[in-house]
């Protein structure tokens, strides 16, 4: 065996036993209870059909300076709050839907779009150039029945687009808002988006001594409603990685195993202080990639880290180890969505990450209600 496939063996198995040890763990202490605050919405208004004029853009990249990375910090009218949170509805025949929603038990949830207050981790950091592979590429392709078809790795979709997903219920896909919207229009892909599934090659027919050199097929299905918050759609020079999520309702349910939501847990109560995600890179055709790393600092709607990643990951479902208390263990959640790259300028440093969405309460409430339809079940556990 070669070295470098022995490393990622290595890496591989650590990624699925480590949870088994894990589970003998207890918590430094037990994180308190998230308050999931209420969204109430409002009977749907009819929009003109989209264009879909937009083109796809893949690699996302933005600014950032000191004011908009403690944004968190700052008040935030409740009516501005609300207006972020309405979300448009795209149907499979090209019509949409506006839906504005009110938002109960928010009190406290003014400082930020959603998540509790907290004070941006902000590390000193030399210079960096644009990039985002930073140093020795840290990606490593997933093959194999074994892998392909186990979980963790199983949840992670292809999106018709060009981007990735992931499975967070039987008929629904969490995804990057840019990867069917650019903030003014719908992509010319969304006229009829399709969810990819990975079928590997020896279930194809193909002999088992010669899967290792065959590049797993996609089985494809329709997306029958697309949802978009209004916080994504404010027009191309207003665009916020901070709503950049995107939900997916397949038309038909699928069998394999999905990963729930939590809301993103502080840095001190994540597993590791690292995240995980697969997902379809350009650079790797055909191929799932997957990756992990530490998170390097995060603000209130942000998570700021260095995993290597190559346009065509965006939308991949970012996971960590989040103690759940009902079943007291340690359980992969979806915490955030992979966005992109930021240029992040503090005190005159500019400093360059690659960047998911944290989800907040709002946004998990925002979601939980997507997949649901019924605002009741959307609770944290």
């Amino acid at each position: 065996m070669m070295p470098r496939e022995s490393s990622v063996l290595t890496h591989l198995l650590l990624h699925l036993l480590l949870p088994h040890t894990l589970s003998f763990l207890q918590p430094p202490h037990h994180p308190p209870p998230v308050h999931i605050p209420t969204l109430v919405p409002h009977v749907p208004t009819p929009l003109i059909r989209s264009r879909f004029s937009a083109h796809t853009q893949l690699d996302l990249t933005t600014h950032c300076n000191s004011s908009c990375f403690h944004r968190g910090e700052q008040e935030v009218q409740k009516e501005e709050l609300t207006e972020k949170l309405a979300f448009e509805t795209l149907y499979s025949d090209g019509s949409r839907t506006l839906t504005t929603v009110d938002v109960e038990g928010d009190k406290e949830f003014e400082g930020d779009a959603g998540a509790p207050r907290r004070k941006p981790r902000v590390k000193s950091r030399h210079k960096r150039v644009r990039r985002q592979i930073y140093g020795a590429d840290g990606r490593f392709n997933i093959q194999g029945d074994n892998f392909l078809l186990d979980y963790p790795f199983s949840t992670a979709v292809r999106i018709s687009t060009g981007c990735t997903g992931v499975l967070v219920s039987q008929q629904h896909v969490l995804t990057a808002a840019h990867c069917v919207h650019d903030g003014k229009d719908y992509v010319k892909g969304a006229r009829r988006l399709r969810v990819g599934f990975l079928i590997p090659p020896s279930f194809n027919g193909t002999k088992a001594d010669l899967t290792s050199a065959k590049k797993p097929l996609v089985r494809w299905v329709r997306v029958k409603r697309t949802r978009v918050p209004k916080g994504w759609i404010q027009g191309p020079q207003d665009i916020s990685m901070d709503f950049d999520y995107a939900l997916l309702e397949l038309r038909w349910p699928h069998r394999r195993p999905f990963m729930r939501l939590s809301v993103a847990p502080s840095l001190d109560d994540l597993a590791g202080k690292r995240i995980h995600f697969s997902g379809f890179d350009s650079d790797r055709s055909g191929e799932l990639v997957y990756r992990f790393c530490p998170v390097e600092e995060e603000s209130s709607d942000l998570i700021y880290q260095h995993c290597d990643a190559r346009p065509g990951a965006s939308g991949s479902g970012v996971y960590g180890r989040v103690w759940d208390n009902s079943l007291e263990r340690w359980e992969r959640k979806v915490i955030g969505i992979f966005s992109g790259h930021q240029w992040l300028e503090i005190d005159g440093e500019n400093r360059d990450y690659n960047v998911a969405v944290r989800i907040t309460p709002l946004k998990f409430a925002q979601i939980c209600y997507w997949v649901h339809g019924n605002r009741l079940d959307c609770v944290q556990d």
